[in-house]
């Protein structure tokens, strides 16, 4: 029976539709709305926005190997409840997908499992070592979408050119984790007064604006596609935006937590602030934020990066990097809304559309003839952040007992609800 989603607004980028209205879907695929209503299920979208399923480009799904962690059940059930359609999982697992068959096992178990659906970004090298590129041409044949070592950057330039050369080739983005190791070093939390109040060692901006830096002009000589990971400094957005007034293919994305949070919340909340890249001072926030809002930054990505309780203790030194994201990204969002630094047509486009367009996916639309992906979100449902009810078996989240408004309600996948608020 055809589905007819009923008088929410409904908010389509890539359509440039902000408006009241119905919605219709018929199985897998978006349709006309249909001319007799009476004949369809009905759903009342009364309120709420309707809007093109949301996609999460940075998503650590833990398995294989850290299933004490999160696994690919778990977590799909966190991107269900958080509005997302799809997710790209991270190549950091234990083994590292490096290599076909770890691709290939992450794409079958999620299809098994149904629901949220998966998008491999495969190793660029083997073993996330940085030495010897990883079987690219196989990965993609494999089901993976994009390249990165994520979680270390991929520090030498001249294997770095090799990667980009061989994603020229095959036509997909090199997804970037700026990071300097060198000037990193041991750095916990950023570098400045914060740090040094607690007595830790900094992380510097410098460690993320010298690898940015770095990769724009390798773009130069290799004619590939770059996309810049979690971006959280103001140096590190000045060089983007002018790599794209040049007409370089740099894209980039942000995490809620860098658009909210300062250095500073580390005083309050200790080891539950320490993520990689660390929380900045206020004025990388706001260039940030505003870089988000003026399409400098295309995406926003949660990195979501559960671990358990124990990994969180033993303080900043020793405690691991990490935020969990996917349930709580929607509503975070909307407290930019609400406080008019962001649009609602800006933060669907940068969470649906932007993504599929970069990653070349499915979706990121509303069009008739399109997959019936749909994210229904109620903007006006105030609540508090409560871990406690995560689908997530990560806690890791500084943002546990604010208030934010909205909620999604209704999570819609190839026609299939795969979640609905209680």
């Amino acid at each position: 029976m055809p589905v007819l989603i009923k008088g929410g607004r409904i908010i389509d980028p890539s359509t440039g539709i902000n408006e009241i209205g119905d919605l219709a879907f018929d199985g897998a695929v978006i349709s006309q709305t249909p001319a007799a209503p009476a004949e369809t299920e009905q759903i009342d979208a009364s309120g709420l926005w309707v809007v093109p399923g949301l996609v999460d480009t940075h998503v650590h799904l833990r398995e294989p190997g850290q299933e004490h962690k999160e696994d690919i059940a778990t977590g799909l059930r966190a991107a269900a409840a958080g509005g997302f359609s799809a997710v790209l999982s991270m190549p950091n697992t234990d083994p590292a997908n490096d290599r076909p068959e770890v691709t290939r096992l992450i794409i079958e178990r999620a299809r098994a499992l149904g629901g949220s659906r998966v998008y491999p970004v495969a190793a660029a090298t083997v073993g996330r070592q940085g030495k010897t590129l990883s079987p690219m041409a196989e990965l993609l044949a494999a089901g993976a979408v994009a390249f990165s070592d994520d979680g270390s950057g991929l520090a030498d330039s001249q294997v770095m050119e090799q990667a980009l050369n061989a994603c020229r080739e095959l036509n997909v983005p090199f997804a970037q984790h700026a990071e300097d190791p060198a000037l990193a070093a041991k750095g916990v939390i950023h570098d400045g007064a914060v740090a040094e109040q607690l007595g830790v060692p900094g992380w510097p901006a410098a460690a993320e604006e010298a690898m940015v830096a770095r990769d724009i002009g390798l773009l130069e000589s290799t004619g590939a596609r770059l996309h810049v990971q979690h971006v959280s400094t103001a140096g590190a957005v000045s060089r983007i935006r002018r790599a794209q007034e040049q007409g370089l293919p740099v894209t980039a994305e942000v995490t809620p937590h860098h658009l909210l949070l300062t250095d500073r919340i580390a005083l309050e909340v200790d080891t539950m602030a320490k993520v990689n890249p660390p929380l900045r001072p206020q004025r990388h926030v706001d260039a940030c934020v505003k870089a988000l809002a003026d399409g400098t930054i295309d995406i926003m990505a949660t990195d979501h990066a559960p671990h358990t309780h124990q990994d969180k203790q033993g303080g900043l030194e020793r405690a691991a990097f990490g935020i969990v994201g996917l349930e709580t990204a929607v509503p975070l969002l909307l407290s930019l809304v609400e406080r008019g630094l962001l649009t609602p047509n800006r933060i669907i486009e940068a969470m649906s559309t932007a993504p599929c367009r970069i990653f070349g996916l499915p979706g990121g639309t509303l069009r008739p003839g399109s997959p019936a992906d749909i994210t229904l979100i109620d903007p006006a449902l105030v609540h508090r952040i409560n871990p406690a009810t995560f689908e997530s078996k990560g806690r890791n989240t500084p943002f546990a007992g604010i208030e934010v408004p909205g909620k999604v309600v209704r999570t819609i996948v190839d026609g299939q609800t795969i979640f609905t608020s209680h």
